[in-house]
């Protein structure tokens, strides 16, 4: 290791992460490391880590280089792997727009969920919204159920990528303190761990949430989440594109602000809202390496 090794901080919607710029992917971030930079009292402080790879140099992502030159090597707070973050995707690629890498305009990004498609809009300012084309949702068969102390709901099972439970419900603060994992039944239908939405009404077209996210805890944003509670919604108020034929749009208020997911007819989705690096500096590498142990 050097010395010194740089980082930055950024969030999507107050869901925060710590960027380490490691292109030759040169480092060796264990778990334990992961979770020493993303305590909030010992370390800087995030919800995941955006490990900034070349896909040329990293062993998961080599299949797609020549569709991306830019691995998104996410971790979970907790240091735990995780498949796909879609607040973390955006600012992903504000991090390469500000280090000089892309423009503004197209780009795509490796993911451990695929090759996402990303557009950073024009602004003078360099902040305009980034949006993100998360995929295709699938819609697991099986019913499932969250619950939170002696109150019970039944669930959608959505998958992103990486796997929520969306509940409806008629108060947020029926979620509880999110501190923990709520119970999803039945016993063994998210063998991995699953995020867990709980969403109200707010107009229509217009929901709010909070998630408890799997390896985090509960944070003030989850792209992904978003897109699922978007999903599930679409499927209750039956607008589902695909039947209908015309796209569905919800604005999806988190804790951290709000994001904008629009599902098309044939399937794909898009999130669109802001990204942005507050912070950079420099990691002691000593202090890291024996918080990796």
């Amino acid at each position: 290791m050097s010395t010194r090794i740089a980082f930055l901080k950024g969030h999507g919607t107050e869901n925060d992460f710590v960027i380490v710029p490691d292109p030759e992917n040169a480092l060796d971030l264990t778990p334990a490391a992961v979770a020493a930079l993303c305590d909030r009292r010992a370390g800087i402080g995030g919800d995941g880590v955006l490990h900034v790879v070349r896909s040329a140099a990293h062993p998961e992502a080599r299949d797609m280089a020549g569709e991306a030159e830019w691995f998104m090597d996410y971790r979970n707070g907790d240091g735990s792997v995780a498949e796909m973050c879609g607040n973390g995707v955006r600012v992903f690629a504000r991090y390469l727009q500000h280090a000089g890498h892309v423009g503004e305009g197209d780009l795509t990004v490796a993911t451990r969920g695929g090759v996402k498609r990303v557009h950073i809009a024009k602004d003078d300012a360099g902040a305009g919204d980034v949006t993100v084309g998360m995929g295709r949702a699938r819609l697991p068969e099986g019913e499932v159920t969250v619950s939170v102390g002696a109150r019970s709901w039944p669930a959608r099972n959505v998958n992103m990528g990486n796997p929520h439970a969306v509940a409806f419900v008629d108060d947020l603060a029926h979620a509880g303190d999110l501190h923990t994992e709520p119970p999803v039944g039945p016993e063994g239908a998210y063998p991995e761990g699953v995020n867990v939405e709980f969403v109200v009404d707010r107009a229509p077209g217009h929901v709010a949430m909070r998630v408890h996210e799997r390896g985090s805890g509960e944070t003030r944003s989850c792209g992904t989440g978003a897109c699922a509670v978007a999903v599930a919604a679409a499927r209750r108020d039956g607008a589902d594109p695909a039947v209908t034929g015309t796209p569905a749009t919800y604005a999806v208020d988190v804790p951290g602000g709000r994001l904008v997911i629009t599902e098309r007819p044939d399937g794909e989705i898009e999130m669109t809202g802001p990204a942005v690096i507050v912070a950079e500096g420099e990691i002691d590498a000593e202090w890291l390496e024996n918080a990796a142990r």
